[in-house]
């Protein structure tokens, strides 16, 4: 999916499941189709530099916005709005 193509309610969604410590980025791809990459250009244009540059020291190396890194797999939170709920 295109960064152009996303309406405010979608682009809102996004950047609210970015900011979640426990969302991985595979669960946003999943249900909106878009890469890590996509949605840190995503967060970098729609947030002010320095809530960007604070948002990205959080999540980089942080193991639970990695699927591929986390430690558990039974008892993750999923929200109702995500799919497969």
């Amino acid at each position: 999916m295109k960064l152009s193509g996303l309406n405010s309610d979608t682009v809102n969604r996004v950047i609210e499941m970015a900011w979640e410590d426990r969302t991985p980025f595979e669960a946003i791809e999943l249900q909106y189709g878009l890469k890590e990459k996509q949605v840190i250009t995503l967060m970098r244009q729609e947030m002010k530099h320095s809530s960007f540059k604070m948002w990205r020291k959080r999540v980089t190396g942080r193991k639970t916005k990695h699927l591929q890194r986390r430690s558990f797999d039974s008892g993750r939170f999923r929200s109702q709005n995500q799919k497969g709920s």
